[in-house]
């Protein structure tokens, strides 16, 4: 059992964490977006599939990382507000990140407009809001906190009258707020949306907060605590679902729920295959380096596509030989696997010589 003076770095989330960033450039990344095996594309709109759990259970353990570092710190006496400045910068330096992202991703592209918000943008403001308070609240309130987003949460989707695409009152709000800054536009009716706006990061704080308390419960090794919450909120997500849908783009209360149970199993497993048994921890040169891998693939993508070598290198490095053996699906995975692959060796030969980014 792991006590207070477990270490900072656990092989498990790392494994984990790394696992899921591989994951997330598998579903960033096919060869050609007409033919994509199902089980890695998104649910156009309500319901959930793999892919869909990707994002929610790196934000999971966003929340688990707070905290097994910021915890420790506070033990040994460090004061709040040094810590606190430490999280706000390391925040702001990943949504600023993710700014600079999509500027080239407008210039790689030719874009029709700038996105303000998105998965790095998405990230830093959950770490910050989620730091802060690991560091000022106890795990009383921060239960009471993430009970008063999932229920709050879902009030104002109910207030806004329909879920659907555009029409929802998330949609409509980040429209107000970042006009034709979002992801998308809706020719018919004017509307935008953004699958990472403003609004659902409300959500997506709620299963950084679940993650807190999972980490605290890891640290403190009550390991059977997650198996046990995982149960209970799939049951309530589940049951949830009925009245308001699964929805990544919306990031909904019962899709908090029914993702943070998925998440509570997997990391209980992995602690225990990786920690306790011993198994090798596949996964953990991503998960060290987990941003630099996310970011310096997509300067890669963009950097491809500027140059407008992404369709080429497709195009005769997979899909001419085996569009024809395999069918269009085939290549269009093997490209995803192969960029995969290209980034663990670059993870790989990173570890092996203790280079680690820290954003």
């Amino acid at each position: 059992m792991h006590g207070v003076s477990a270490p900072v770095r656990w092989a498990s989330v790392d494994a984990l964490r790394g696992t899921t960033v591989a994951a997330m450039l598998l579903v960033n990344n096919p060869g050609d977006w007409g033919h994509v095996y199902a089980p890695l594309l998104h649910a156009q709109w309500h319901g959930i599939t793999p892919a869909d759990l990707i994002f929610p259970l790196f934000l999971f353990l966003v929340g688990v990382s707070i905290a097994l570092a910021l915890t420790p710190r506070l033990e040994r006496g460090e004061p709040r507000s040094v810590l606190a400045k430490t999280v706000l910068v390391r925040a702001a330096r990943i949504f600023g990140l993710g700014l600079l992202l999509h500027l080239c991703a407008l210039w790689a592209f030719d874009l029709p407009h700038y996105r303000v918000m998105g998965v790095l943008q998405r990230i830093g403001l959950c770490f910050a809001a989620a730091g802060v308070l690991t560091l000022y609240t106890r795990p009383r309130l921060q239960w009471t906190i993430l009970a008063a987003l999932l229920v709050g949460y879902a009030v104002l989707l109910a207030m806004g009258g329909s879920h659907a695409p555009f029409d929802n009152i998330a949609s409509r709000l980040d429209h107000a707020l970042l006009g034709v800054h979002v992801y998308q536009l809706d020719p018919a009716s004017g509307r935008g949306h953004d699958p990472e706006g403003l609004v659902s990061t409300l959500g997506a704080l709620a299963t950084t907060l679940w993650g807190v308390r999972a980490g605290s419960w890891l640290r403190a090794g009550r390991v059977r605590w997650l198996w046990a919450a995982g149960a209970i909120a799939l049951v309530a997500g589940q049951a949830w679902s009925l009245a308001l849908p699964l929805n990544k783009n919306l990031w909904t209360s019962s899709y908090v729920l029914w993702t943070g149970a998925a998440a509570c199993w997997l990391l209980a497993l992995c602690h225990w295959l990786i920690d306790r048994r011993g198994l090798p921890a596949w996964g953990r040169a991503f998960g060290v380096n987990a941003i630099a891998a996310y970011a310096g693939s997509a300067f890669l993508l963009y950097a491809l596509a500027a140059l407008g070598w992404l369709a080429p290198v497709y195009q005769h490095g997979f899909a001419d030989w085996m569009t024809p053996r395999f069918g269009p699906y085939v290549p269009s995975l093997a490209y995803a696997l192969a960029f995969v692959a290209l980034w663990w060796g670059v993870v790989r030969w990173l570890d092996a010589r203790r280079v680690y980014f820290k954003i």
